[in-house]
């Protein structure tokens, strides 16, 4: 098979393509032939060394967790899924690859009205949306305040929280500001000045924090929630313990079923993780650039 992996930390250049033997899966997993993986902000991240202390890597590494794709092959044990199924999930071996094998808890399958590339947007980013808004306790009448709200984990989060019964202020370029609106949310610009503009959205303050950029919002946030760390959740910032604000990294062991429900959600029109640009396999230090950079709208695809 080929798969990008990179054999020591360092910048987009650290990635490269390569032939590999293919992966076999053991009981209870099936083996994915992938036809479109997420690119996460978390993966350059990962392949920066940033979050060593969170995500221990070892080396060498493919990157990539989330991926849509058809199964064709089944481990011991296997129910529930077969050959020729097509499926969205979780990798175990890394989904910048042809090939990735995945635990079934893992994966669901793919409703034919979603397309590759939307499939695979939707695996990380519902899950960890609604995984950090049940954290944060978000409900009907509270104002939430989410960080890199035009990225693929914060649309979801803008959705799913407005669902809730919230209101959204959320943060992005100027360029996504509009975006946010056809989505419901209040947009604000980040960086300097941001509290003064959050209070000036929320001028009856803000309940909780979802931090889903990672880009040193935190103290701006624990000011925001009048000096407290409650209800601040953050799933991109290294620096969370300094400030004593709780990094939710998340598990996903039994995370097939409720991938299930969003994705038929998604199928139905009524959410969505809009896919701002396609790389093909090899292009995966571009994608992982662009990632970098910041300001993209959704999220970036590898097509394998």
């Amino acid at each position: 098979m080929e798969a990008i992996v990179f054999e020591e930390f360092g910048g987009p250049d650290v990635l490269h393509l390569v032939q590999s033997p293919d992966p076999h899966p053991g009981p209870g997993q099936i083996r994915v032939r992938v036809r479109a993986a997420g690119v996460n902000p978390l993966d350059y991240k990962i392949r920066r060394g940033w979050m060593e202390q969170m995500f221990p890597t070892a080396l060498p590494a493919t990157p990539g967790n989330e991926f849509a794709g058809v199964v064709d092959e089944v481990g011991d044990g296997v129910t529930g899924f077969v050959v020729g199924d097509e499926v969205l999930g979780w990798s175990a071996t890394g989904a910048y690859a042809t090939l990735a094998l995945a635990d079934t808890g893992t994966v669901a399958l793919k409703p034919s009205e979603l397309s590759w590339e939307n499939a695979a947007a939707l695996p990380i980013a519902t899950e960890t949306a609604a995984r950090v808004l049940d954290e944060l306790g978000v409900g009907d009448g509270d104002t939430l305040l989410l960080h890199g709200a035009a990225g693929g984990v914060g649309s979801a989060g803008v959705q799913l929280a407005l669902a809730r019964g919230a209101t959204v202020i959320g943060t992005a370029s100027p360029a996504n500001h509009a975006y946010l609106r056809e989505l419901g949310a209040i947009p604000v610009a980040y960086g300097g000045g941001l509290v003064d503009r959050v209070r000036a959205a929320a001028p009856q303050g803000v309940d909780a924090v979802f931090d889903a950029a990672g880009q040193g919002a935190l103290p701006d946030s624990i000011e925001l929630r009048g000096g407290t760390t409650e209800r601040i959740v953050t799933i991109a910032d290294a620096d969370a313990a300094k400030y004593g604000v709780a990094f939710s990294g998340g598990g996903i062991e039994r995370a097939g079923e409720r991938l299930a429900e969003n994705a038929r959600t998604a199928a139905a029109g009524r959410l969505t993780v809009p896919v701002a640009q396609t790389f093909a396999l090899g292009d995966a230090a571009k994608a992982q650039e662009l990632s970098e950079e910041g300001h993209v709208r959704g999220k970036l695809v590898l097509l394998p």
